[in-house]
């Protein structure tokens, strides 16, 4: 494969991993029933005069499945920790008890499960689309090189390695989809 043919098909795989990665970063913060310290990133904290990523201010734990602990390095963080979660609409409330904060993660209702696996499919479909556009932008790319001299050879295999990376990377993207909704319908 010519270089150039190589370096848009490299540049396409690069998107659609990209589109993967995001997908398992939408998807950690979803809430299964099960505490994961993953719930609380996106959330900030006033430290310093500076916004600062909640696990950069304390430790986060999970001592068991149903409970997250979040312990401040500076006990004066307690307070504005605590608005934090309470401001973020996790639906979880902190506890406070003057050392550590408590989260208690309640049990999720059959309806509450269906419209998180709802989110999850969701997620997907959008993952989905993120890939089929860089399959789509790199043959765009492999067309207008085609029109300066490129050739339709060099086109053809550059466009199949495309697709496999599309197929391969969907493959990748349902079996991640399946394996959430397994563990969100998993009481």
């Amino acid at each position: 494969m010519n270089q150039d043919a190589f370096n848009v098909v490299s540049i396409a795989r690069e998107k659609m991993e990209k589109a993967l990665m995001h997908l398992e970063t939408e998807l950690s913060r979803i809430r299964a029933g099960k505490a994961n310290p993953h719930l609380l990133d996106g959330i900030y904290v006033e430290y310093y005069g500076n916004p600062s990523p909640l696990n950069q201010v304390s430790n986060i734990g999970t001592p068991d499945p149903k409970t997250i602990t979040i312990q401040p390095w500076e006990k004066n963080m307690l307070g504005p920790i605590e608005k934090a979660i309470m401001a973020s609409n996790l639906g979880i409330t902190p506890v406070n008890n003057g050392e550590i904060i408590r989260i208690n993660i309640p049990a999720l209702t059959e309806q509450r499960r269906k419209e998180l696996v709802k989110q999850v499919k969701q997620e997907g479909e959008t993952a989905k689309v993120s890939v089929r556009n860089a399959r789509r932008e790199g043959n765009e790319e492999l067309k207008k090189m085609q029109k300066d001299g490129l050739p339709e050879d060099e086109v053809k295999v550059a466009e199949v390695e495309i697709q496999k990376v599309t197929d391969e990377l969907s493959l990748k993207i349902d079996k991640i989809i399946e394996g959430k909704d397994k563990e969100i319908m998993t009481v």
